[in-house]
């Protein structure tokens, strides 16, 4: 759900986290930014799973998170990105 419509507390989390990256929670554990993406991939029971466990390999994790902070700073430019996605003009 968007966070901006979560009972923020009820889930551990605060507004300041959930404007810093993705968050997913799952059984009691609260995972942010790559490893939200890679955990929710693995909780899909897909074979998208796949990818969220390479995701977590140490190599791979590192460039994911790179990778996953450069994205979040300029989704509002990426294909299918809107001004919707831009914070507050970061």
């Amino acid at each position: 759900i968007p966070y901006q419509r979560a009972e923020l507390a009820k889930y551990g989390l605060t507004l300041e986290r959930c404007e810093q990256a993705v968050q997913y929670v799952a059984s009691g554990e609260i995972y942010a930014g790559h490893l939200a993406i890679a955990q929710g991939l693995i909780d899909s029971n897909t074979a998208w799973s796949i990818a969220g466990y390479v995701l977590k390999w140490p190599v791979i994790t590192s460039v994911a998170f790179v990778v996953y902070h450069w994205v979040s700073k300029n989704r509002h430019r990426l294909p299918g990105g809107t001004p919707a996605c831009s914070l507050d003009g970061r």
